[in-house]
């Protein structure tokens, strides 16, 4: 008997060796084609910048800077006019993406098809609305020819078969999609970083974060290197970014774009509604992106979405506004300059006529634990897990991972133990254990019912849109992955498949900061306290605000983001 099981011992150690042994050879694999991405980015920076030199040396009278100043609206008008070419257009933007790429690290591929298609546009004689405008493309968005990595190195040397149906409806209103750029491994965070390419920083102070997922496309646009860029959202990911580096975004209703051919975080999830949505420096070009989307190309490789062109009436309405407004979830305090910018712009919006109604979001707490968290991670975390068997982790997912590991008895352990004194985390604990087949389908019917809920609120004050913060400043790097219950303030648009756009209205200032060291957050606990932490030092950095509308109204939401836009700028030249 002692012999039998110390064979039995020498074969569990000798299956053990040989598992580390093969996790180690797989580990060295994922190394091995990690680097040799990094070979192949190079290559591809290395195509732009021969390209933008061959340029430059063939038109050595071509400004650049006139070209970079343009709007996307006046760029469109004057491309479509014939008075500007797609070539010193196209050419300008190359090499202002790769300037900016080396200062912060967002471009991830150069699309180098683009060139050849730029020559078939030329020679088109219907000019369409992106007629001759680079483009931006999130990482995750597919490009045929190209990976689509989510920063997972297992998924390098995969190119897509096909565009995406997005690309190809950009492509046919003469769009030309020119780089790919930078995501958080998994596209589950909000910071931007992977161990494939890298940390993306933040082009307004690289200490801090762009934002995630679509960071970098929020880092490429507001540095200039893109003048439109196309990004995906499951809690945030377009209004992170955006309302991070001081642009603009909008994350549209589930089903008004196409995602056939987008690549998920979680596959399979739809408790959280995953919205697709342009990225650029104002909201005109917002709406620009939209009324050259929502066309018949798009209805017609997609059935699924709804034909719904883009309404011109509803975006061009002058009519006053009856807006909800809050300051605080009271699940997430607002930091003194998130409080701050939506009160101010309440003021601003009073002041031009509309009708401010105070709104209170229903049950915030409820439900951050008892669907958000359990819409996500129903399955016990399991697919989300699944994307990292065998993969090189990011230091910035490590903490989220570990609370996807920890086995349900674990779970329920420490959120019994850590009830007293970490609330939330005790509840996030309790809400990530797997569920029933039957259990999700009653987690959905109460998603619906809170959705009706919240409608049947909105309709008993007779509301139009929304006004609502949005977290900010931008954190410190490695920050967004230590707290992730930040995204309360996004999340809920997702659940609730709102149409909601972030527009940038005022920076931190010095009284900010002061009011900031008296923070206690509306639980005191440890998540509060690495908040104030997280955007600590933050003079002079962009706040945005949240503008929301109902389902399918998204050219609604545009023209109440075009009116704070519009709003906020009449006030800065006035100070």
């Amino acid at each position: 008997m002692g012999a039998g099981a110390s064979a039995v011992s020498a074969l569990l150690g000798g299956a053990a060796a040989a598992a580390l042994l093969l996790r180690w050879r797989g580990r060295s694999g994922l190394r091995r084609a990690a680097a040799e991405a990094g070979r192949r980015r190079g290559l591809a920076l290395g195509r732009m910048e021969k390209a933008a030199a061959r340029f430059r040396e063939q038109n050595p009278d071509v400004d650049a800077d006139p070209i970079l100043s343009l709007t996307l609206v006046e760029l469109s008008e004057k491309l479509r006019d014939g008075s500007l070419s797609p070539d010193w257009v196209f050419y300008t933007y190359v090499d202002k993406a790769l300037q900016v790429t080396k200062e912060v690290n967002c471009v991830t591929d150069y699309l180098q098809e683009s060139e050849s298609q730029l020559q078939q546009v030329k020679r088109q004689e219907k000019k369409d609305l992106l007629y001759g405008i680079p483009v931006s493309i999130k990482d995750s968005i597919n490009c045929k020819g190209h990976d689509s990595t989510l920063g997972f190195a297992k998924r390098l040397s995969q190119p897509a078969a096909e565009d995406c149906v997005l690309v190809q409806v950009l492509k046919r209103q003469g769009a030309l999609p020119f780089v790919k750029t930078n995501v958080p491994q998994s596209l589950l965070n909000f910071d931007c970083s992977n161990l494939i390419f890298g940390q993306t920083v933040n082009p307004l102070d690289h200490t801090r974060t762009p934002g995630g997922s679509s960071g970098g496309e929020g880092a490429l646009i507001s540095s200039g290197g893109s003048i439109l860029g196309i990004g995906t959202d499951v809690g945030g990911s377009l209004r992170f970014p955006a309302a991070f580096c001081g642009i603009c975004a909008l994350k549209a209703t589930g089903g008004r774009l196409s995602k056939k051919g987008v690549v998920a975080s979680i596959a399979g999830q739809k408790s959280a509604v995953v919205g697709i949505g342009p990225m650029a420096r104002d909201v005109d070009s917002l709406a620009l992106c939209m009324r050259a989307l929502l066309c018949e190309d798009m209805f017609h490789l997609d059935p699924t979405v709804p034909p719904l062109p883009f309404n011109e009436e509803v975006f061009s309405s002058s009519r006053p506004l009856r807006v909800g407004y809050y300051d605080t979830d009271s699940f997430t305090m607002p930091s003194p300059s998130m409080r701050r910018a939506v009160l101010e712009t309440k003021q601003l919006l009073e002041n031009a006529g509309h009708t401010l109604v105070p709104f209170k979001p229903c049950r915030v707490e409820h439900f951050m634990f008892d669907i958000s968290v359990r819409g996500l991670f129903a399955d016990g975390s399991s697919t989300f897990l699944d994307r990292f068997k065998g993969e090189l982790e990011d230091p910035n997912v490590k903490q989220l991972l570990l609370l996807c590991k920890a086995p349900g008895w674990l779970r329920r352990l420490l959120s019994w133990i850590l009830k007293p004194i970490e609330p939330r985390l005790a509840n996030t604990l309790r809400n990530m254990n797997e569920r029933s087949v039957k259990e999700l389908w009653k987690l959905h019917c109460e998603i619906e019912e809170y959705c009706r809920e919240f409608i049947a609120e909105w309709r008993k004050l007779d509301l139009d849109v929304m006004l609502c913060p949005i977290v900010g400043p931008a954190f410190q790097i490695g920050f967004p992955g230590k707290i992730s219950v930040a995204v309360s303030y996004t999340i809920l648009y997702n659940y609730l498949d709102f149409p909601t756009g972030v527009v940038p209205v005022t920076t931190v200032t010095k009284k900010d900061e002061e009011e900031l060291k008296s923070h206690r957050g509306h639980y005191n606990d440890s998540w509060d306290k690495i908040f104030v932490k997280a955007i600590r030092g933050g003079v002079g950095l962009p706040v945005a605000v949240q503008c929301v509308a109902l389902p399918w109204q998204e050219e609604l939401c545009l023209r109440f983001m075009k009116e704070v836009e519009t709003l906020t700028r009449r006030r800065q030249r006035n100070l």
